[in-house]
């Protein structure tokens, strides 16, 4: 798009794509591009301003929802999105990985509007913070859905218990050797390099595809002894075509990786844990929403991903996200598997 370059432009110049769209949307994109700037700056300067390392409160190791320890720019960085989400009008409702349940959001409280907005926020903050202690990409996850539930009342669960093929936007940050924000609304996949000198994310990658060639492969291989032969035998077949490993275990960064070399990445649940790891809400549905728009695919042992509904705020589920004739072939070989994975309970799909 010819003189659109600021992330704050393209958006609002691609709002008209939306049948009856009133700029709301875009207002929520903008602001989460400003908490990501804010997570940057903080990231980018961890190993200088001393927030490397875990969180602790009263002496103890702080833990999430999930019972994981928090790293001290997991607190930063949930924090610092929280309060750049409340403080839009448009947002109604919030549900984090670092959160136990949803963060509501009533404007009226505070003068600044009529009930609660009508979007709901699906965020990982951090994802991969582990990762920052030595130096690796980390990134945030978000999904945007429409609220289901009368804009006069908090947020229930089912306003944010839908399926990836209703998410009205998604996308993430990359915060590496350089800070991408990528992003879709439905019409393609585009991404935002951001300029420090600036402070600015300028469009540096539209329309974003998948490329026709298969070249990398994401997974962590030491736990397939507990999982379907299947993927086992995809991943050799993934080697004889030259396909290469390549896993950092921050899934924003491998999935970035894969978009841009054309790949796969692969978190198969086991027969111990057939639900996976991966969060279902704030993680996989998101990435599930941007690889179909840039001509990928996702399935997860039984399903197409998108069309998978919810059964709680923090479902985890396996995940293979990634190039279209790459998911092709691996859904052929769990098809004919001796062995599947049993399909984890409190999942269920449209019909």
């Amino acid at each position: 798009m010819i003189g659109v370059n600021t992330l704050q432009e393209f958006v609002v110049a691609r709002q008209a794509d939306f049948a009856g769209a009133t700029g709301d949307l875009s207002r929520l994109l903008t602001d989460i591009g400003t908490a990501a700037k804010m997570v940057n700056r903080h990231v980018n300067s961890a190993g200088l301003s001393g927030i490397l390392g875990v969180h602790k409160a009263n002496g103890n190791t702080s833990r999430n929802v999930q019972g994981e320890s928090q790293q001290k720019l997991d607190v930063y960085a949930d924090d610092t999105f929280t309060r750049v989400l409340k403080s839009c009008l448009k947002v109604g409702g919030i549900v984090s990985e670092e959160q136990p349940g949803i963060i509501h959001v009533d404007h009226s409280a505070r003068g600044q509007g009529r009930g609660y907005g009508k979007y709901m926020v699906c965020i990982d903050p951090l994802d991969g913070s582990s990762n920052v202690d030595v130096n690796i990409s980390v990134g945030t996850i978000f999904g945007i859905y429409r609220r289901k539930s009368p804009l006069t009342e908090p947020a229930v669960v089912e306003d944010f218990l839908q399926p990836a093929s209703e998410l009205v936007a998604a996308g993430y940050v990359l915060y590496g050797s350089s800070t991408m924000l990528v992003y879709s609304t439905g019409g393609g996949v585009n991404g935002f390099t951001f300029d420090p000198s600036i402070g600015e994310f300028f469009l540096s990658h539209p329309a974003m595809q998948f490329p026709k060639e298969e070249r990398v492969y994401s997974v962590n291989d030491a736990r397939l002894s507990d999982t379907d032969p299947a993927i086992s035998e995809f991943l050799a077949d993934c080697r004889q075509r030259g396909m290469t490993a390549r896993y950092t275990g921050a899934l924003v960064a491998d999935f970035h990786r894969n978009l841009i070399q054309g790949g796969i990445y692969l978190y198969p649940g086991s027969y111990s844990k057939p639900e996976g790891k991966l969060r279902m809400l704030y993680e996989a549905q998101p990435l599930a929403f941007l690889a179909e728009q840039a001509g990928g695919a996702t399935w997860c042992h039984h399903h197409n991903l998108l069309d998978v509904v919810p059964g709680s705020l923090h479902q985890r589920t396996p995940l293979f996200t990634g190039h279209a004739d790459s998911i092709a072939r691996l859904k052929n070989m769990m098809h004919a598997s001796a062995r599947p994975i049993p399909e984890p309970e409190g999942m269920w799909v449209l019909r």
